[in-house]
């Protein structure tokens, strides 16, 4: 018998975590989230804890077979769904619409869900129900195969050197270069110092494989997170960001690359990437799939 019941909190989140890696399947063919994006989602600092408790499980005799959740915060849904449970796919969509929405201003109530482009009786009872297609707000997973002894040129200006956050965890220079490489003006404010250290709180952060690149002055002028699942063999690059200053030397290329290879010496023979950005693709990354954005805006009283 499937029941449903609320997320409660890090003994779901292993729980959710080992069933989104049971759920894997190579090149992400089911459009299931990959377990490092799960992991990074709970460390990153944009991430409303307060909502956790929204987080839907499905189980049937103590078993996950799915789970309907946002990402950072309540507007935005994504489905986990083992693939012997779709007939479970309405209830999860009826559940976002009654607790993931966020409330605008207006007192309308607004969702984003996110359903794989392959999955066309789900996106269907989107449409049925109100949902639009939102095509600017897609994401895009893409990958790179990563086969033994992976070995990319990874040559730097003079100078300039790969570092990993085992060798130095400077949180002063990694934010510094996460917010001008994200593109906001100025410095960074101080107390975002804070952000960084959360970004580094997930039991499955590794340091060894967090890289930057350090440029003659000190300076951090390039960035690249990395996941790594080893049952599963894959990487995940996230995040990624070069300061405006440093662009155009070669130092992204580096930095992500060096990252899966090392990833790739652990054997990962994938890498993803949360993107479909012309930079990566220049790297080898190839689509792998398409998660469709399905918006819905509706009054608070539920009406259309």
């Amino acid at each position: 018998m499937v029941t449903s019941r609320r997320y409660y909190g890090i003994d779901d989140y292993h729980a959710i975590s080992a069933f989104i890696h049971a759920l894997y399947r190579p090149y992400n063919r089911d459009g299931n989230w990959l377990q490092p994006i799960w992991a990074y989602m709970h460390s990153h600092p944009n991430l409303d804890w307060g909502a956790l408790g929204r987080i839907r499980i499905w189980e049937d005799h103590g078993h996950i077979v799915a789970v309907a959740h946002y990402e950072m915060a309540l507007g935005e849904a994504f489905f986990q769904v083992h693939p012997d449970y779709a007939a479970l796919k309405p209830d999860l969509l009826d559940y976002a619409i009654a607790e993931l929405a966020s409330v605008e201003p207006d007192g309308s109530r607004s969702l984003r869900a996110f359903i794989s482009d392959f999955d066309t009786d789900f996106t269907r009872r989107a449409a049925s129900l109100g949902f639009t297609r939102d095509p600017g707000n897609d994401r895009t997973l893409s990958v790179l195969e990563t086969p033994a002894g992976f070995a990319p040129d990874l040559r730097l200006p003079e100078g300039y050197r790969l570092i990993s956050l085992a060798e130095d965890n400077d949180l002063a220079k990694m934010h510094r270069v996460l917010w001008r490489g994200f593109d906001h003006a100025g410095e960074p404010p101080v107390e975002g110092i804070v952000w960084r250290k959360q970004m580094q709180s997930s039991p499955f952060f590794r340091p060894d494989l967090t890289l930057a690149v350090e440029a003659p002055n000190g300076d951090w002028a390039s960035f690249c997170g990395m996941w790594f699942e080893a049952p599963n063999r894959i990487a995940l690059v996230e995040p990624v960001a070069t300061d405006p200053v440093y662009r155009r030397l070669g130092l992204g290329r580096a930095v992500v690359l060096e990252g899966v290879r090392r990833c790739a010496a652990l054997g990962a023979r994938l890498a993803f990437v949360g993107s479909d950005q012309a930079f990566y693709h220049a790297l080898g990354f190839k689509t792998a799939s398409v998660s469709q954005a399905w918006s819905r805006r509706s009054r608070a009283d539920g009406g259309p």
